[in-house]
């Protein structure tokens, strides 16, 4: 039997058995689609540092591209994990949204969970709708929203209700209750694709509990806790 280490037939059986593209590879390693594709059929090899590249990149031991051909494809398990205590968080701001994007310290992460609370009321406050690559799944936390896109008629949202979409699509949030409303949405995709399609500007680290509703507000800012002190008092 040929146990001759061929780390192409490896990379291929670790690439097609968690689901990712020769894109997604490439992006997580920084080799170009068409070397990826080359290794992978055994048209090219890879010195140890384009090897180490691919280890880092996907977060495997490198002895791994090394094993036998024969050896079935798995799913590896990264034991990788992520806590996002109250408050905390990358904060993006827009006038339409304040959005939390969480578990922030994970790299290369296959989905982005966020906490978008929606400020915008009517269609008029967008200048254009978002469209992000990927689809995207959204549970009312809090409130009432109505999500609009170019596909389909606004569908309204009470807390716990749910919607999963093509985020390809053009959609904004708006809320339509009299008070606070918050979401919960996980998209595939990059985060950074995901920022520069709101067009947002990130604000100071969010170390305080989350804000109680804050009525009427038009651009948002990140709050002390003496500024929520005086607020309460007017």
């Amino acid at each position: 039997m040929n146990t001759k280490a061929k780390p192409g037939s490896v990379l291929k059986s670790l690439r097609l058995a968690n689901g990712w593209t020769l894109s997604e590879v490439s992006r997580r390693t920084g080799l170009p689609v068409s070397t990826l594709s080359k290794v992978e059929n055994d048209k090219m090899s890879l010195s140890y540092d384009k090897l180490a590249r691919i280890s880092r990149g996907l977060e495997i031991d490198i002895g791994l591209l090394f094993s036998s051909e024969a050896t079935p494809p798995i799913s590896l398990a990264t034991g990788r994990r992520s806590i996002s205590r109250a408050g905390e968080g990358r904060i993006i701001e827009t006038d339409t949204y304040v959005t939390t994007y969480c578990a922030t310290d994970l790299l290369n992460k296959r989905f982005v969970p966020l906490i978008a609370e929606i400020h915008a009321r009517t269609k008029s406050d967008f200048s254009e709708m978002i469209r992000h690559p990927g689809e995207e799944y959204a549970f009312v936390l809090e409130g009432t929203a109505e999500l609009h896109t170019d596909l389909y008629a606004p569908v309204t949202l009470e807390t716990g209700d749910s919607i999963y979409f093509d985020s390809g699509m053009g959609h904004i949030y708006l809320n339509v209750g009299e008070g606070r409303c918050r979401v919960l949405s996980i998209c595939s995709g990059d985060e950074s694709q995901l920022i520069a399609a709101s067009g947002g500007q990130e604000a100071a680290p969010a170390n305080d509990p989350p804000l109680k509703a804050v009525k009427s507000v038009k651009a948002t800012k990140t709050l002390r806790p003496a500024d929520r002190r005086r607020a309460g008092r007017s």
